[in-house]
């Protein structure tokens, strides 16, 4: 590829390898892509050592996962990494869509400034673990053995036995707990047996990177029926280094060798870009699939990213639905490995993320039925949506481009306190936070940063009910940060544009808990200290109070 050169990163020896038994290791994560990455700086950053392998030695080959959304960026501004995503990434918020030889209307996925981060980046997935990379090789909590492929896994109820080839040959390690991020092809669900549930789509994409210089916006298109692709679909992204990513729909009965062949590539690129000169620099085919496990945890072995769930790549759900599963489950994980919280705190994993693949996947499934309808009367019905849309509002609600990723908000968690006040829906239990700028000892930042990975109280006080609330969370097994908010100089947390009261609907006595994942635990309208306590414990697994 002409505008990336792929790092090779070395193969370390290791004691383990010449072990007569099988070495000891807290938690072992299988697979270097975006979400074992992610899940092992996470967990490491919480003070937890973690061995993460991968058979390869270098990044992922081709842009693959490109659109990085609001969320997935907060959080890795967490783990450090926002800013050089940022840098490095193509900024967007608009996107527009087409019918045929005409824009039929354009819209804004984040129209209301007041956020640290854009509604998307786009980025190709190479640089987004080259930069993961590079923070796990400062993390002294953290180990990564390349070209370690694991062979076997063993689950007991104490841990797991992992199986390892590596250059010094094969030995084992055991862990009390495994991570398989392992991708969609998964040796570590093989391994074990597990299948995947749901729906293959018959249909197939050419999903092409060309590197050109081009004065198109850093916008989303996408085309139904377009004049260079007659009958089928088509979209456009821009990426860093000016490399554009470039799908196009194929139909079923294409064969996908064929299709990735030059002379099948070219002209169809020709037909849609004209003579401007481009450089093909990676080409894939892909056919829809929509699956999932039936669980996630399989007792000491469990399941995040590709390994757990596939989605189809329009609505960017894959990768960024990857990212929220390794922050859901590194926070809890840790709790238990220092014995803070029970082993049954890890089954709200399955509680809280499986609601959310299948969110994922429903929202997936619908974009693949009304981006390829299949017969003359679905395709008749979606091409009057489409007419309709450009002349009238409520019928772009039913156009499905791909619906764009968004958070998932954890309804139904056992983990949660429900409202017993009155507030909005918005915000409410198992939302994760939205983002404000402030004030923080006399200087601008972000609500976000304050929440940057403990459990946190915000809490717009009255007389005496901050001493309240700290004395209620001074003896509770998990450190409790406790933060005045309002307009008032003085506060913790400043509203220095008022966006913080209105997004959150502020009042005096008003009380928001915060999980370590940025998720809202618990709010009430007025502190209490007792309930406060009681919502720290259950968001921990430890309702029963001990």
């Amino acid at each position: 590829m002409g505008t990336y050169t792929y790092p090779r990163f070395a193969y370390r020896p290791t004691p383990d390898a010449r072990r007569s038994t099988a070495a000891e290791h807290e938690t072992v994560v299988v697979g270097a892509g975006p979400v074992g990455l992610a899940f092992a700086l996470d967990l490491a950053r919480r003070g937890r050592r973690v061995l993460l392998v991968d058979d390869d030695d270098t990044v992922s080959i081709g842009s693959r996962a490109i659109c990085w959304s609001k969320r997935t960026l907060e959080i890795m501004d967490r783990l450090g990494l926002g800013e050089r995503l940022l840098e490095k990434g193509v900024t967007w918020n608009v996107g527009r869509v087409f019918f045929r030889d005409r824009e039929i209307y354009r819209f804004d996925l984040l129209p209301e400034p007041g956020h640290r981060m854009p509604a998307f980046v786009n980025l190709q997935q190479y640089y987004f673990e080259e930069y993961e990379v590079d923070a796990a090789e400062r993390e002294p909590n953290l180990e990564i053995r390349w070209r370690t492929r694991v062979v076997g896994v063993e689950p007991a109820d104490d841990g797991v036995r992992v199986a390892l080839e590596s250059p010094e040959g094969p030995y084992a390690v055991h862990a009390r707990y495994l991570i398989a991020c392992d991708g969609a092809k998964s040796p570590v669900r093989k391994m074990l047996g597990l299948e995947f549930r749901g729906q293959i789509f018959e249909d197939r994409f050419l999903i092409t990177d060309v590197h050109m210089q081009a004065d198109y916006p850093a916008e989303r298109w996408f085309w139904f029926e377009p004049p260079f692709h007659s009958g089928q679909s088509a979209l456009l992204h821009k990426q860093a280094d000016n490399v554009w990513r470039i799908d196009l729909q194929l139909g079923w009965q294409a064969d996908p060798e064929e299709e990735k062949k030059p002379e099948r590539v070219v002209p169809r690129l020709r037909a849609m870009l004209g003579e401007r000169p481009f450089e093909i620099e990676w080409v894939s085919v892909y056919t829809f699939q929509c699956r999932r496990l039936e669980r996630f945890r399989h007792g000491r072995v469990i399941f995040a990213g590709d390994s757990a769930h596939q989605v189809s790549p329009f609505g960017a759900r894959g990768g960024n639905g990857g990212i929220q599963d390794a922050d859901n489950l590194a926070w809890k994980l840790a709790l238990v490995l220092e014995g803070t919280a029970p082993e049954s705190l890890l089954d709200s994993y399955d509680a809280e993320r499986i609601p959310a693949t299948d969110e994922n996947i429903l929202n997936s499934t619908r974009s693949t039925d009304f981006i390829t309808p299949k017969g003359a009367g679905p395709r008749a019905l979606r091409d009057a949506v489409l007419e309709l849309s450009e002349r009238f509002d409520f019928a772009r609600r039913f156009v499905n481009s791909g619906r764009l990723s968004l958070p998932a908000v954890y309804d139904g968690s056992p983990l949660l306190t429900p409202d017993r006040d009155s507030f909005p829906a918005f915000m409410r239990p198992g939302s994760p936070a939205v983002d404000a700028p402030v004030a923080r000892g006399g200087r601008r930042s972000w609500l976000l940063h304050a929440l940057d990975g403990d459990f946190v109280v915000m809490h717009v006080p009255g007389a005496g009910e901050v001493e309240a609330l700290r004395r209620a969370v001074a003896d509770l097994p998990v450190p409790v940060r406790i933060f005045t908010a309002g307009v008032d100089r003085g506060r913790d947390l400043v509203d220095v544009e008022g966006l913080l009261t209105r997004r959150y609907d502020l009042a005096p006595g008003t009380t928001y808990l915060f999980r370590p994942d940025q998720h809202v635990a618990a709010r009430w309208r007025r502190p209490d200290p007792d309930a406060l306590r009681a919502a720290v414990l259950r968001a921990i697994g430890r309702e029963d109070g001990r």
